[in-house]
């Protein structure tokens, strides 16, 4: 949904104008030069260091190892995509909208290199003996750390700003319903064993809060990057009201019923970690369940503030259709 954005209006237009804050020269060899296109290229490259250095050496054994590896993989791949739609001037022929998809990407990439950089230092290379294979581990981190500034930087560049015609995703709006389903994507990570919350219906309600929330933010997205706004039986921007407000409603729920039944000695929960025995010893890529049932409660309140800006903002928002 292509859109003009001023100070409290954003205004949808027909304008073919190529991508936002773009100052690359597509369809050129001479895009690679521009700020942009360096940018790009140093996503490239520290991705792909960062997944050589652990592949030379087989550091990446477990889950935490294989989404570490699996984030920087997908990274280089989708950088290199764009890099060549860029080059070759194909953003018309390319299936997605182009005003939308690279920066729906950069924040999604900024957000995996992220929680790579976090996850894979203290679930993996700590526990690692000191040798060569280490010393990839702690060089690949330290590129995963550079690829995260770098899609950072891509995200704060191409942001829409006042006076711009842009697509949604580049609002904060549209920024916010990455992070809300990307920290929804790291709940489910963390709640894939059922017996977490299986047999206790507030729980159970709880995950289903947390698929119904995804869910609709994902059709959000998807909508917006293949400009089919226009399918919805209501107007867009009543959608997304309607949306933020029932995601505040329903994880406003989940933040209460969820540290309650798992951390209430009255409802069957467990208040201290020292009690849980699957954390009595530490364990190479594994996260105990007490931990994980911490950082569900954690995410979930990250997730509500999330909501509730994009709450905020939808209502501040005026949307005017020319």
């Amino acid at each position: 949904m292509p859109v003009t954005v001023t100070r409290t209006t954003i205004t949808t237009t027909t304008t073919s104008s190529s991508g936002l804050g773009s100052s690359t020269i597509v369809g050129s060899p001479r895009a690679l030069t521009q700020p942009l296109g360096l940018l790009r290229l140093l996503q490239l490259i520290s991705t792909c260091v960062a997944f050589s250095l652990v592949a030379s050496v087989g550091a990446w054994t477990g889950p935490m190892g294989n989404w570490s590896m699996f984030t920087w993989c997908f990274c280089f791949a989708v950088t290199l995509i764009i890099l060549i739609v860029e080059l070759a001037g194909l953003q018309p022929r390319f299936p997605l909208s182009w005003r939308n998809f690279p920066i729906t990407y950069a924040c999604y990439a900024a957000l995996f290199c992220l929680s790579a950089s976090i996850i894979y230092p203290t679930t993996y290379v700590q526990f690692l003996p000191h040798g060569r294979s280490r010393d990839h581990a702690i060089a690949a981190t330290a590129f995963s750390c550079i690829a995260c500034v770098a899609y950072a930087t891509e995200v704060a560049w191409t942001r829409a700003r006042p006076g711009e015609i842009t697509g949604y995703m580049a609002t904060v709006p549209g920024l916010l319903k990455v992070l809300e389903t990307f920290v929804a994507c790291v709940i489910f990570a963390f709640i894939s064993s059922p017996y977490l919350y299986q047999d206790k219906p507030a729980l159970e309600w709880c995950v289903a809060v947390y698929a119904i929330c995804f869910i609709l933010a994902a059709v959000a997205i998807l909508l917006n990057l293949g400009d089919c706004t226009n399918m919805l039986p209501i107007p867009f921007p009543s959608f997304l009201s309607g949306l933020a407000l029932l995601s505040v409603l329903l994880y406003a729920t989940a933040l209460v019923l969820w540290p309650l039944y798992q951390f209430d000695e009255k409802h069957g929960g467990q208040p201290r970690r020292s009690r849980d025995l699957s954390c009595s010893n530490r364990h190479a890529y594994y996260v105990c369940d007490w931990d994980r049932r911490l950082a569900v409660a954690i995410l979930t309140a990250i997730n509500l503030l999330a909501y509730v800006a994009d709450l905020v903002y939808s209502a501040r928002l005026v949307f005017v259709r020319v």
